[in-house]
């Protein structure tokens, strides 16, 4: 009797696995195809859905992760201004400069943009959507960085690492300058350590609210000290004599940490595995996370010592991505939306100033999130005004009708 309830039992978790292969195997169509190409890009053009419909389901994913060539796609050549220079200006030479930083910042805005309007494949797409993704996740902002150069050199850290190893990924950008910056890891030096950094690197970038101690951050602002930049070039700089040498205690482990020792300490605990795939889920799948397929997913992630592209993997794949009721589960980002209009509907694109300008309207402005937290998303995009925005950029390309990239131009502008 036991035997065959649980031969009842198992028969339909192996239909259901049975199933699963079948559809993975078999040719997408086009609705699955743009579900994919949606989620995984920004927007699906028609000629894509078409190519990749004759697809399987694993036969695009493959396509999809496959590396890309060498970028030699260079950013705007904005100059790094050294803080003692600015200082050295009166004060009709720091308003010409304040003026070419608002220049250079639609400029840099508009460069990204125009890279992701303008992605070849599919695969080239999830890259800029991956080096959006972790923009929003590690966090830095113009406003406070105060140098889109900076700035620019911490987008393209973002995209060489968008879909490699995320323990390389966070080592390098704990590191990079705007990040130093941002989260004042400059001012961190012994005797007077600065808890910024090392709060937002356990509670944003790897373990998640809950999952360590006040005592936990106090000591790993001690292992961070000495991190900073040289203010002349912008460069990283280690300076030794700021560094807090003496032994430090961070979740249980006590040693003479230095500041990689604690990224290696955190990047070992299985937290951050489960909280990097449940941000991941949140991006591509649902709003509410499954977590058990987080668990599993976030197993596998681990075990591939961090592989970015494991992670996707298994996301893309599980049943959870394409069931019926995960699509159309997910509010559009203002980027998303714009791009992705654009893309699906093969329409004309406008000056991509005026696009970046037309997103800080709808409340992404690239380079700047909000806070340290990033956009929050979700239902937090919809609001009378960005709705009303969103159906009247809709309208007017319904109509073919020519969008004034002059008038957006104007910082007031808003469109009609």
């Amino acid at each position: 009797m036991v035997f065959m309830n649980a031969i009842r039992n198992f028969l339909p978790a192996l239909f259901f696995a049975f199933q699963a292969t079948l559809l993975q195997a078999a040719p997408m169509g086009d609705a699955d195809a743009r579900h994919l190409l949606t989620r995984a890009g920004f927007g699906a053009a028609p000629a894509d859905v078409a190519e990749w419909s004759g697809l399987s389901r694993q036969q695009a994913i493959a396509r999809l992760l496959k590396a890309l060539p060498a970028d030699s796609t260079a950013p705007p050549a904005i100059d790094y201004t050294p803080p003692s220079r600015l200082r050295a200006m009166d004060d009709e030479a720091r308003k010409d400069f304040q003026r070419e930083q608002r220049r250079q910042g639609i400029e840099a805005r508009a460069w990204w943009l125009e890279r992701m309007l303008v992605a070849p494949t599919p695969a080239a797409q999830l890259h800029e959507r991956m080096t959006l993704f972790w923009h929003n996740h590690f966090v830095s902002s113009v406003e406070k960085v105060k140098s889109m150069r900076l700035m620019l050199d911490q987008n393209q850290l973002l995209r060489r690492h968008a879909l490699g190893n995320f323990g390389e990924l966070l080592h390098a950008v704990s590191k990079d300058p705007a990040m130093i910056v941002y989260l004042d890891s400059a001012t961190n030096r012994r005797g007077s350590p600065n808890e910024n950094f090392a709060r937002e690197v356990m509670e944003l970038f790897t373990l998640g609210e809950g999952q360590y101690g006040e005592q936990d951050i106090k000591e790993a602002a001690r292992a961070f000290t000495g991190w900073s930049i040289e203010p002349e070039t912008g460069a990283f700089r280690w300076r030794p004599y700021a560094h807090d040498d003496g032994a430090k205690t961070v979740l249980g482990q006590r040693g003479n940490f230095d500041g990689d020792a604690v990224l290696d300490i955190l990047l070992a605990q299985p937290e951050t595995a489960v909280f990097v795939t449940r941000k991941l889920w949140r991006e591509f799948v649902s709003p509410t996370p499954d977590e058990r397929e987080v668990a599993r997913i976030a197993g596998r992630f681990r075990g591939s010592g961090h592989d970015i592209r494991v992670a996707l993997h298994e996301i893309l794949s599980s049943r959870a991505f394409w069931a019926t009721e995960n699509r159309a589960a997910l509010i559009k980002s203002p980027v998303d939306f714009v791009v992705g209009t654009l893309r699906g509907l093969n329409a004309d694109v406008p000056d991509s100033r005026a696009l970046a300008l037309l997103l800080r309207t709808l409340g992404q402005d690239l380079f700047a999130p909000p806070n340290v937290r990033g956009w929050p998303g979700g239902e937090v995009w919809i609001n009378s005004g960005t709705l009303l925005a969103r159906k009247q950029l809709i309208e007017r390309l319904g109509r073919r009708e020519r969008i004034d990239t002059t008038a957006m131009l104007d910082p007031a502008w808003q469109l009609k």
